[in-house]
């Protein structure tokens, strides 16, 4: 019997949403979902320290054997994306510490393998993880289902060849991309 548990995190500095699910047997099942809520301090560093510290907590709590992470998207304002970048990255250093993998997927990405759309509205990801996981009821706030979403769309892309880009250097490059290269 194979299993395995799944930590999807939607980073943010003013919410961060996590869920988690376990693999039975190529069957997923829910686990929980809950969010970080950071709008009540006003210092960012005092965030990201907290970002990491429950990250840390989930991991010693539910010792994931993977964790997804939705990417942060480009928006109007370069300030928020800077902010989300480093919510990222201090969700993924505290998975990097206790050597877990860490898969990163774009907002469109996790709502195409969830809904069959990669426009589809918050409301309708959590309504179709509702029905997927047998959920009784639904977060008032949809950070935890982004982040649970994160994780079934891990689930999703078991085994599939990764469409992430991850060279090793010119070498590897050269080699997954022969036929853009002139000789």
């Amino acid at each position: 019997m194979s299993e395995k548990i799944i930590l999807g995190i939607d980073p943010g500095t003013t919410i961060m949403g996590f869920g988690l699910i376990k693999v039975v047997n190529k069957q997923m099942e829910f686990i929980q979902m809950n969010e970080l809520l950071l709008q009540k301090y006003d210092d960012h560093y005092v965030k990201l320290k907290l970002i990491f510290e429950r990250t840390i907590e989930l991991i010693e709590t539910f010792h994931p054997d993977e964790i997804a992470i939705e990417a942060p998207f480009f928006g109007k304002n370069v300030q928020s994306m800077l902010k989300l970048g480093r919510a990222q990255g201090v969700a993924m250093a505290a998975g990097l510490s206790r050597e877990i993998p860490i898969t990163e997927y774009s907002p469109k990405k996790i709502k195409m393998a969830i809904t069959g759309n990669g426009n589809a509205s918050k409301e309708q990801v959590a309504k179709m993880l509702q029905s997927l996981l047998s959920l009784k009821c639904l977060p008032k706030n949809l950070d935890s289902t982004d982040g649970l979403a994160a994780a079934v769309c891990h689930f999703y892309n078991e085994g599939k060849i990764s469409t992430g880009k991850s060279y090793t250097g010119w070498g590897a490059f050269v080699k997954q991309n022969s036929a853009k290269v002139r000789k």
